[in-house]
């Protein structure tokens, strides 16, 4: 038995790695799809800051605990519903924004943000809600230094992709195709790995309504933050975008922090909560995303052009430039679109 531990030790740090680099690689393309100058924009009105508040740290930790209540969870099973509630939102949100078409810069600051936050809120949160089920001071338990171990690593591959955008525009756009894939992949091997680790046996234990929560969660979570972007009176692609960040969460640092808090045995196989949390939530994008693409295009193009809020025309300026800068001599703008979509169709 002593060499299986072993082997499966081994796994799951080279998994732990593997999650680590594709996140920074993710992080680095993100922050090369960023301009200053629509940064300082969206810095003046922060209302994607505000919608970040109140999606990741009012709405889904909400969400989490009715849906933990309704369904009648034991306290491990229901802290680590809570958990994934209480994260901030994840990276699948700005990939998927970009495949919606969605506000770019209003995503990186919605993600940014709602981590930065998550330092004081997330801790708030957990203390507020899981006092249902535990009576021991959870704070204690929620290692603040896993927080700000992923909170550097997302922050600073941004910072560094923001400066080769600003330095060298042709590196950055290759930049960015090349970080959609690294997270296709990571996630593709992540639910592949986790599988074989933890084995069917472990996933008939999980029971029926751990399921239903992890589909639910994450509609909800998309339900809500279109509703709240609709509330805030925003432009048909920033709710798209405040949707899927509102829906998508940080199931990486939701792992990371289970792992380090809970002993396997106490976890057992709600260890599997966030992986099948992210397995719904990438899912269900990945439906949003082809409903979009399938009769959401047409549409999208005249709410632009009706919309005379400062954001959107830097922003469409922007689509053009970024097609002329990206056109090596022949390649038409259609060509260069069909690029871009390539992932969506592997993807599903």
């Amino acid at each position: 038995g002593g060499g299986e531990t072993f082997a499966d030790r081994s796994l799951s740090q080279g998994l732990s790695v593997l999650v680590g680099l594709g996140l920074c690689v993710t992080m680095l393309g993100l922050g090369c799809a960023v301009e200053l100058g629509q940064l300082g924009q969206q810095l003046r009105r922060p209302v994607g800051l505000l919608l970040a508040l109140l999606g990741q740290f009012v709405a889904m930790p909400l969400v989490a605990f009715l849906l933990a209540l309704i369904f009648a969870l034991d306290e491990v099973a229901a802290v680590a519903v809570l958990l994934c509630g209480c994260c901030p939102s994840g990276n699948l949100s700005n990939l998927m924004s970009v495949l919606v078409d969605g506000d770019m810069n209003l995503s990186i600051i919605m993600t940014a943000s709602s981590t930065l936050l998550a330092l004081f809120l997330m801790p708030l949160c957990l203390w507020i809600y899981s006092r249902h089920w535990i009576n021991t001071a959870v704070v204690q338990l929620l290692p603040l230094g896993a927080v700000s171990l992923t909170l550097g690593s997302t922050l600073l591959p941004i910072g560094l992709g923001v400066l080769i955008r600003y330095r060298h525009p042709r590196a950055a756009d290759l930049l960015v195709k090349i970080s959609l894939w690294s997270l296709l992949v990571t996630l593709v091997v992540l639910f592949i790995l986790t599988g074989t680790m933890l084995g069917p046996d472990l996933l008939a234990q999980i029971p029926a309504s751990v399921y239903a929560i992890a589909v639910l969660m994450p509609l909800a979570g998309y339900a809500l933050g279109y509703g709240l972007a609709t509330v805030f009176k925003m432009p048909p692609h920033c709710r798209r975008t405040v949707s899927l960040e509102t829906g998508c969460q940080n199931v990486q640092l939701c792992t990371a922090i289970l792992k380090l808090t809970f002993t396997p045995e106490l976890i057992g196989s709600m260890y599997m909560f966030p992986l099948l949390y992210a397995l719904f939530q990438s899912a269900e994008a990945g439906l949003f995303v082809l409903a979009y693409k399938m009769y959401g295009r047409d549409s999208y193009k005249q709410d632009t052009l009706g919309e005379e809020e400062d954001t959107d025309i830097s922003y469409k300026k922007l689509k053009e430039e970024e097609v002329a800068d990206t056109s090596y001599g022949t390649v038409t703008t259609e060509e260069h679109n069909s690029i871009q979509m390539e992932p969506t169709q592997t993807a599903l």
